[in-house]
């Protein structure tokens, strides 16, 4: 009895840790949205994001839906034991402070907030980040997919004044 006593303990341990895991995961997610196309494509127009920088809303929605599938809850971890965040996959590197890694933090902000529904500071630091250097090239998926292309179609349907630019400026 005592081998099985301690084999029930060990797995009570276990239970009771994936509990309190799930409990601390869920306020992070609860207030997750995964937005539809012409939802954003709206959120980002009144935003005053099309034309920002050179870059059109098709732009941004075509790397916003191949970096997280319009999911704010969305992360990627990364080799180098970063991770990226939200709906524009904001690295915890440069961009937000994940707590776990080294960051510059230059959004100065916690990356947890990027969970929620409430995109108005995402979109900031994304602002934040088309306005640097490396614009649109911080994301790896732009300057392989996107840049130079025909971006019109992301905003074929959603009933909105944004300039379909036939071509996104090459960065």
């Amino acid at each position: 009895m005592g081998q099985l006593g301690g084999l029930m303990h060990v797995i009570m341990q276990a239970w009771d840790t994936m509990v309190v895991t799930l409990a601390m995961l869920m306020p992070a997610t609860v207030d997750a949205k995964i937005f539809q196309r012409c939802d954003l494509a709206m959120k980002l127009e009144e935003v005053g994001l099309n034309g920002f920088k050179g870059y059109t809303i098709g732009g941004l929605l075509c790397m916003a839906h191949y970096e997280s599938g319009f999911d704010t809850s969305f992360v990627d971890h990364n080799p180098d034991g970063s991770s990226a965040y939200g709906i524009f996959q904001l690295n915890s590197t440069w961009w937000c402070d994940s707590g776990v890694t080294p960051t510059q933090n230059l959004c100065h902000m916690e990356c947890h907030e990027l969970f929620n529904r409430h995109i108005l500071d995402d979109i900031m630091c994304a602002k934040q980040i088309v306005s640097s250097q490396n614009s649109m090239n911080t994301w790896d998926s732009w300057s392989q997919h996107y840049s130079g292309h025909d971006l019109s179609e992301w905003l074929k349907g959603c009933h909105m004044y944004a300039k379909p630019y036939t071509t996104e400026i090459n960065s």
